[in-house]
């Protein structure tokens, strides 16, 4: 087979070409077993729980929004379909250790603001900072985190919204269905020691809000978002097509494609924090840190500084597509090289601090929690807010517990675990939190509607799985 030229010799370029096209063969189909066995897992275990290897290109678009989903979609039948037989516990568990929960909500679009903006806004003394999320290897989302220093207690009027990153003036960008929320919390000695402040709970268009009075101190600003409609795109979704990052000029010189270049814009645009067109070696740092996994010291920033296009000891835009230019033309233009993904005032500081999980320890519901029947360890929270629902699960144990989690007689609802039926494993109860002593607590789901404007309705069945 490999003998191409019917020469009755194996030469060098022939053998190359059989151990690459093999390769490439035996690659193929490992991916496919490892996504028939991820989908099995995801169906016992949940999203979460189980983060399956990715291939290149679909680690490439790891952190792009998914579009707002059609109700009863093709795919999620076949899902429900798939998942009954795998993960569903027998109607005689089910009766002796179910819990079902069922809420109908209204649509957000008939809700009238609850938080007027304040009169005399603009008089405000404001403070502006940009972000993003980070979909991790494991499937958490990671964030900026924020410092908020108060010199005296005062009314704030807190907002949260997503980027628009449009290209096109007619289109809508994809960021903006992704939902977003802020946490404050009181700035202890340790994550353990803070406590939840308050949240912007109340959603308009797409800013959320929260306006109140603060007293003074120090307060972390942690932005969540769901995950509902933050996820990695499926691999059908993706295009096989190569796309080129660089291209060599009619001089012979590399430069970088238009694709490459919008890109890298929306990039400066996110990591460009304070919002004034330049980059500081503090926020350029932000980048370099989850690119290359090193930061720029003074003296690499001062070699920038005499090479790349800066103005008042930051970098411009201009400066920042000729240090990636720079990188490129240093591999001779390899794309595996190239990256794949201001003072605050005297009165008022917001300052940006390390990316992080978040917020992972704030477990907030008004809900007074369920037992699961014939569960005396075993609690479900639900937490029913004005656009969105959650469920915590609480275990009382010594021993870890799974709960069979069904979603299916919900109606225009999409969950953060992209399932509508799935198991979560919660462990053994531990000290997380201070005010959860010796309980141990898991996200179960986030829930929001797929279509806005319609109505929606929750309704959620819990049950033990046997032997737990």
């Amino acid at each position: 087979m490999a003998d191409i030229n019917k020469d009755g010799k194996l030469d060098y370029a022939e053998f190359c070409r059989l151990l690459v096209s093999t390769v490439e063969q035996c690659q193929m189909a490992a991916l496919e077993r490892l996504e028939a066995n991820a989908k099995l897992k995801r169906q016992n275990f949940g999203s979460q729980s189980y983060s399956p290897p990715k291939s290149s290109v679909s680690s490439a678009a790891a952190t792009l929004p998914q579009p707002p989903e059609t109700p009863r979609a093709e795919s999620d039948t076949t899902l429900k379909k798939d998942s009954r037989s795998s993960s569903r516990p027998s109607s005689a568990r089910s009766r002796r250790s179910s819990l079902s929960n069922s809420i109908t909500m209204t649509s957000s679009t008939n809700k009238a603001s609850k938080i007027p903006e304040p009169s005399g806004l603009q008089d405000w003394h404001h403070s502006y900072m940009k972000g993003c999320f980070l979909l991790e290897d494991d499937g958490s989302i990671s964030s900026l985190q924020y410092q908020l220093h108060l010199p005296q207690t005062t009314t704030v009027y807190l907002t949260i919204k997503p980027l628009s990153l449009s290209h096109g003036l007619d289109l809508p960008s994809s960021w903006m269905t992704v939902d977003t929320a802020l946490f404050v919390t009181s700035a202890g000695e340790t994550k353990e020691d803070s406590t939840l402040v308050c949240f912007t709970e109340t959603k308009e268009k797409e800013k959320y809000v929260w306006k109140g009075e603060l007293d003074a101190g120090t307060y972390y600003l942690l932005p969540f978002t769901s995950g509902c409609r933050l996820k990695k795109r499926s691999k059908k979704s993706l295009s096989i097509k190569p796309i080129e990052l660089v291209y060599r000029t009619d001089t012979g010189e590399l430069d970088l494609t238009r694709e490459l270049r919008e890109v890298l814009s929306d990039i400066f645009e996110v990591i460009d924090l304070d919002g004034n067109g330049l980059l500081s070696l503090e926020e350029y740092n932000f980048f370099e840190l989850r690119t290359s996994g090193e930061k720029c010291d003074m003296d690499s920033w001062a070699v920038c500084k005499e090479n790349f296009d800066m103005r008042k000891n930051q970098l411009t835009r201009q400066g920042f597509m000729e240090l990636n230019l720079m990188e490129a033309t240093e591999k001779d233009g390899d794309p595996a090289d190239l990256h794949s993904a201001s003072d605050p005032a005297p009165q008022f500081g917001l300052r940006a601090q390390a990316f992080n999980p978040g917020p992972p320890e704030v477990h907030h519901s008004k809900d007074r929690g369920k037992a699961l029947r014939g569960q005396d360890n075993v609690f479900i929270y639900t937490n029913r807010g004005e656009h969105r629902i959650s469920s915590l699960i609480a275990n009382k144990a010594n021993q870890k517990v799974t709960v069979h989690v069904n979603n299916e007689q919900s109606r225009n609802c999409c969950s953060s675990r992209g399932m509508s039926v799935f198991a979560v494993e919660v462990p053994a109860r531990t000290k997380l939190v201070q005010t959860l002593p010796d309980i141990s607590v898991v996200v179960c789901q986030h829930i929001l509607p797929i279509n806005e404007r319609q109505e929606w309705t929750y309704n959620c069945v819990e049950s033990m799985l046997p032997g737990t």
